[in-house]
C-alpha cells in the first residue's frame, strides 16, 4: 500500500477517544446499586445491542432518523425495565451517562501531539447536544466537531464520513480516518478516506482481509507514526530535487 500523505486526521469518538463501557456501567450501578458484575454485564450488552440494532435499521432506511439522544433514551427505558426500576427521574439519569464517558489515558495527551501538526475534526455518531456534552467530559479537543446528526443518519453511511471531506475543504485521500472499530474505518474507506486503526479494549479488531493504512498501539504510537511518514515524505522530496537537477540547490 502506498504512504499516506495526510493534511487532516479525522476521529471517531466513542470506543476510540472515549471508553463508552465504562460510563454506561457507571450509570447501570447507579440505577441499581445491588445489581452483581455479571448483572451488570449482561445490562450493558442489551444496551449496546439496542443501539447498535437501531443505528444499522435507521442506516439501512428501514426507521426514520433519531439522533442519538433518543436512542440513549430508549436503551435506558429496556435497561430500567430489566431492572424493575420505574422511577422516570432514575432512567433520565441513565440516558445521560452515555455522555458522561471517561477519555482513554493516552486521549488528552496524543490529540495536544497530533493537533501540533494537524488539523483535528471529530466525527461521532453522538447527536450534537450529546457530543457536546462528551467532548466537556472528557477532555476532549477539536479544531471541528462533526455529529452525524447533521447527516440525519449513521456512520456507516457514506453521508457522514462526507460531512468530515467538506469541512476539510480536501480530497477523501488526504484525511486519515482513525477508529478503533474496523467497521468504521471500512466505511471511510468506501469514501476514498485513508485509515488508521488504534487498538482499544472494546474496539472492533480489524480482520485478515482489511487493508488500512496505519495500525497503532494508542495514540502515541499513532503520532510517532506520523511524524515517520512525515519524515520520510520530506526525504523524497529531497531525493526528488536531487535527481532532477544534480545537485541540491537551496
Amino acid at each position: 500500500m502506498s504512504k499516506p500523505e495526510i493534511d487532516a486526521v479525522v476521529f471517531d469518538v466513542l470506543g476510540t477517544l472515549v471508553d463508552e463501557p465504562a460510563g454506561i456501567r457507571a450509570g447501570v450501578r447507579e440505577l441499581d446499586p445491588a445489581l452483581d458484575e455479571s448483572r451488570v454485564e449482561e445490562l450493558l450488552a442489551l444496551w449496546q445491542q439496542h443501539i447498535d440494532h437501531e443505528q444499522r435499521r435507521m442506516a439501512d432506511g428501514v426507521r426514520p432518523y433519531a439522533p442519538s439522544d433518543a436512542l440513549d433514551l430508549e436503551a435506558a427505558r429496556l435497561v430500567a425495565e430489566a431492572t424493575g426500576v420505574d422511577d422516570p427521574a432514575a432512567v433520565a439519569a441513565l440516558a445521560l451517562s452515555a455522555r458522561r464517558l471517561p477519555p482513554w489515558p493516552d486521549t488528552a495527551a496524543g490529540l495536544a501531539r497530533l493537533a501540533e501538526r494537524f488539523p483535528l475534526i471529530g466525527l461521532s455518531n453522538a447527536s450534537r447536544t450529546a457530543l457536546l456534552g462528551l467532548n466537556a467530559h472528557a477532555g476532549l479537543r477539536w479544531h471541528q466537531a462533526l455529529s452525524a446528526e447533521e447527516a440525519r443518519t449513521y456512520k456507516p453511511d457514506p453521508a457522514v464520513y462526507r460531512l468530515a471531506v467538506t469541512v476539510a475543504g480536501l480530497p477523501p485521500e488526504r484525511l486519515l480516518m482513525v477508529a478503533a472499530h474496523a467497521w468504521d474505518l471500512r466505511g471511510a474507506q468506501k469514501l476514498g478516506l485513508r485509515t488508521a486503526y488504534v487498538a482499544r479494549p472494546v474496539g472492533d479488531p480489524p480482520t485478515s482481509s482489511d487493508g488500512f493504512d496505519l495500525h497503532a498501539a494508542d495514540l502515541a504510537d499513532l503520532a510517532d507514526q506520523l511524524e515517520r511518514l512525515d519524515q520520510l515524505e520530506q526525504l523524497d522530496h529531497f531525493d526528488h530535487r536531487v535527481r532532477t537537477s544534480g545537485s541540491f540547490q537551496s
